[in-house]
């Protein structure tokens, strides 16, 4: 009785608290910004929690057991994005003119520094368990790695920020940001990406096994409420939640992202104590989770972390997928090994799997593209290591 009326009581003063802060955030001085990023972060914590949205754990059901409904969710998310995207930007900039791109879309300079970037992120994905926006979740879930891979992002962030301006100068500088609207227009480019987006789907589809059929439906108030607060969702109903989210949070303040608070924090920590360089070349010009030296505490992006981690964990309190348990040496290493290499892949690419995949898949951007091949291949590389490694390591 006591468990049942945790799992009932604790989401709603979780989330009651978050509306709280949200109202009393909008009352204040140009707080309308931050009111509703905390509750577009909040939305995406459930969808992310209660659809399992994770690149690297929907990657690896696909690769290990030919289970497709995770990476269908993100094929829903990213064909549905890119249709709602267009309308936005169809709105703000009716023809796409060289040398003018939307405001604020995540279109970051496409080149090797990118794919090398985007490789280690896929790496450290593997190395770690989850993606970084899926460790923000499972922090609610209180995975006993997830605190170890964002404090390892941390420190992948500060040695991102020590190579930035050679690996600018060597080659970031003269790479292009390429919007796919400039050179087919905008029709051009939403055929071209939903036919791209439809392939992956097919090709999901023809190499997919036969995933564990559902439990029969009930639809008494039981059942119903099973399907909404413990039952994973279906692919097509994440997928198109978290492109509303994506399309509603690009139209009111910014496209979607994950690391620009994290990187903030670390950029002003770094700048002042002197450890960092006093200038980073061309970095605050470039399209992306954009890091600031911070002058105030709330920041719209910190504000939407936040709300992502706080309603995430009601979700998975509301489902008993809370499930707390002590980290081992294993899982410190691995979040802190994976994280290292997710925050210099997130610094140096310009963003993460949320930031530059989706959002700027959305936006049409090649960069959102080349982050999502070379991701997966990183991902590819980092799991079939960790596989072989585990089958060699003798029995303890």
């Amino acid at each position: 009785m006591k468990s049942g009326a945790t799992r009932t009581l604790a989401p709603v003063v979780l989330l009651s608290g978050i509306a709280v802060l949200a109202w009393y955030l909008h009352g204040q001085p140009g707080g309308r910004d931050l009111s509703f990023s905390l509750l577009a972060g909040a939305a995406f914590g459930i969808v992310l929690q209660r659809g399992r949205f994770c690149f690297l754990c929907n990657f690896r059901d696909f690769v290990e057991k030919r289970d497709p409904r995770g990476l269908l969710a993100i094929v829903v998310a990213l064909a549905a994005g890119v249709a709602f995207y267009h309308a936005v930007m169809m709105a703000w900039v009716p023809v796409p003119q060289p040398g003018r791109l939307p405001p604020n879309a995540h279109i970051g300079p496409v080149g090797p520094v990118l794919a090398f970037a985007a490789l280690a992120f896929g790496i450290g994905m593997a190395i770690s368990g989850s993606c970084l926006s899926a460790h923000l979740y499972r922090l609610g879930e209180g995975s006993p790695s997830s605190p170890f891979a964002l404090i390892g992002a941390g420190i992948g962030f500060f040695i991102g920020f020590l190579t930035w301006n050679p690996l600018f100068t060597l080659a970031i500088y003269a790479s292009p940001a390429i919007w796919l609207p400039h050179r087919l227009g905008y029709t051009g480019t939403l055929l071209v990406s939903l036919a791209l987006i439809a392939v992956i789907g097919l090709l999901l589809l023809r190499f997919s096994g036969n995933p564990e059929p559902a439990a029969p439906s009930r639809y008494d108030l039981r059942g119903t409420a099973g399907k909404l607060f413990v039952d994973r969702w279906p692919p097509v109903t994440t997928g198109l939640l978290v492109a509303i989210i994506s399309a509603i949070a690009y139209l009111r303040v910014a496209p979607l992202g994950v690391t620009a608070e994290l990187g903030s924090i670390v950029r002003t920590a770094g700048s002042a104590s002197g450890l960092l360089p006093d200038t980073l070349h061309g970095l605050d010009l470039l399209r992306g989770c954009a890091t600031v030296v911070k002058q105030t505490l709330l920041s719209a992006n910190g504000v939407f972390v936040l709300g992502l981690v706080i309603a995430s964990f009601a979700a998975a309190l509301a489902g008993g997928q809370f499930q707390p348990r002590r980290p081992t040496n294993r899982d410190v290493g691995k979040g802190l090994a994976g994280g290292i290499l997710m925050g210099w892949g997130a610094m140096t690419g310009l963003g993460c799997t949320v930031g530059v995949l989706l959002s700027g898949i959305h936006a049409g951007a090649v960069s959102g593209w080349v982050f999502l091949i070379f991701c997966a291949l990183g991902a590819w590389i980092g799991m079939t290591v960790s596989r072989r490694l585990g089958k060699a390591a003798p029995a303890a």
